[in-house]
């Protein structure tokens, strides 16, 4: 949840037992809207997500070709579609870098003498404050070097700086809003969020806007709603921004790890591919009973999101109860060590993450049980295959590199190399496991 004062945070803990009732739901939707699968399979990498087709970058509105780090296709590369990373980025004069290298890796409502801690574990964004900025607050965060993305008011433009690089709506206006009575009325519809993107464009076009729902992107059937049941009106809310994100807690809230991914691929498919999508992980025990995430199953969510197209990652790293800690990821060092090691592997990837989506480079299969879902971008030469079991179930996947050389292949962040023979090499995979390979 993303909120926007300490206030509410009795209000979302009333949310949380609000869905408690629908905690064992269980949805047999996967992440492209279909069964899931435990079997065996052959899959193109990335995915398949519905739409996929053979367009070069550009053509569904996203990034140019041209743009490309291998302009040239030298190796007959088909293209997903794909918002357009650092492109998309500098069509706003004061947005979020339009830099290859930039990869979103935010936080929520932090305070800012806190950025610098924040800062040394690869987080690069604030989104939210508790207190309108003052200018100092945008020189701590500065000196950090994050930025930030905050409410639009009349004080926050007037102290809008390069800091401040993007504006942010009501937050998770999807679900039921409180009605001041101690009760929830309905959500906040998509057309009220529509017409306060168009009066905060006229305010600032210089800024991109930012959107955050909630778990009904991904949980269907989310109690918490309201009266605003089912997915129909999300693509609607959806053209209420710039940039769209969601937040789905499923260790937390009972709930299915696959149901990150799939509240991924359908932002997506709602945006037609054409503006970024962002997702937030949970990393703490924020105030349910149903346990903690373990650094594992953190690690999991981040790369099946990144997978399945989450081009930006936010960290919940609130702590509701048994005790209230606004900042628990810091003071949690097993958790706060390997969300730094996230971070730096995502930054190492930036430049190649900024590149589209290609789909007829590597195929994989997997024997012995289990899925294994793959993103694949090639940068300078070098072909990046992402990798996630999508499950508990162990398996040995299998890779087929298609289009280039393959003649090593290097498992990045695990020291470690695995044989290549005629473009194929193999790897074991447990349940929800992540590999990362540089193909040479």
């Amino acid at each position: 949840m993303i909120r926007s004062s300490r206030a509410t945070a009795a209000i979302y803990v009333s949310l949380l037992l609000l869905a408690a009732c629908s905690a064992g739901d269980d949805t047999t939707l996967g992440p492209t809207g279909g069964a899931r699968a435990d079997a065996s399979a052959d899959t193109d990498a990335r995915g398949a997500l519905p739409g996929d087709d053979a367009s070069p970058p550009g053509a569904d509105g996203g990034s140019d070709a041209s743009a490309t780090p291998d302009a040239a296709n030298a190796y007959g590369d088909e293209y997903g579609p794909w918002a357009g990373g650092s492109a998309y980025y500098a069509r706003f004069t004061n947005g979020p870098p339009a830099d290859p290298s930039f990869f979103p890796i935010g936080v929520w409502l932090q305070d800012p003498s806190l950025a610098a801690q924040y800062a040394a574990i690869g987080v690069n964004t604030y989104v939210g404050l508790w207190n309108t900025p003052t200018a100092a607050d945008l020189s701590t965060i500065a000196q950090a070097g994050l930025h930030v993305l905050v409410d639009q008011s009349a004080a926050t433009l007037g102290v809008a700086n390069k800091t401040l690089d993007g504006w942010a709506q009501t937050d998770e206006p999807d679900n039921a809003q409180p009605d001041g009575k101690g009760g929830y009325g309905p959500c906040i519809s998509a057309a009220t969020i529509q017409s306060k993107y168009t009066a905060m464009q006229k305010s600032d076009t210089t800024r991109p806007i930012f959107l955050n729902l909630g778990q009904g992107v991904g949980n269907t059937g989310y109690v918490g709603r309201g009266s605003c049941s089912g997915i129909a009106d999300y693509p609607d809310y959806c053209k209420g921004a710039d940039i769209v994100s969601f937040d789905l807690y499923p260790v937390n809230d009972g709930l299915d790890l696959l149901d990150v991914p799939l509240g991924v691929d359908r932002l997506g498919q709602w945006v037609d591919h054409k503006k970024p999508v962002y997702n937030w992980i949970e990393c703490t025990r924020i105030g349910q009973a149903n346990g903690k995430p373990t650094p594992e199953q953190v690690k999991a969510e981040v790369w099946m999101s990144i997978v399945h197209g989450s081009m930006g990652i936010g960290y919940f790293v609130h702590q509701f109860t048994p005790t209230e800690d606004d900042h628990a990821l810091l003071d949690d060092p097993a958790m706060k060590s390997a969300v730094s090691a996230i971070n730096a592997q995502i930054r190492e990837l930036a430049p190649a993450l900024d590149t589209p989506p290609i789909t007829n480079a590597v195929k994989v299969a997997v024997t012995g049980g289990g899925k294994v879902d793959a993103l694949v971008k090639r940068r300078g030469g070098t072909l990046y295959v992402l990798a996630v079991s999508m499950g508990t179930t162990a398996g040995t996947a299998s890779f087929t590199v298609q289009r280039g050389p393959a003649s090593k292949v290097t498992v990045l962040g695990e020291g470690r190399t695995v044989p290549v023979t005629s473009g194929v090499f193999q790897d074991a995979f447990a349940g929800f496991a992540v590999h990362v390979y540089a193909v040479e």
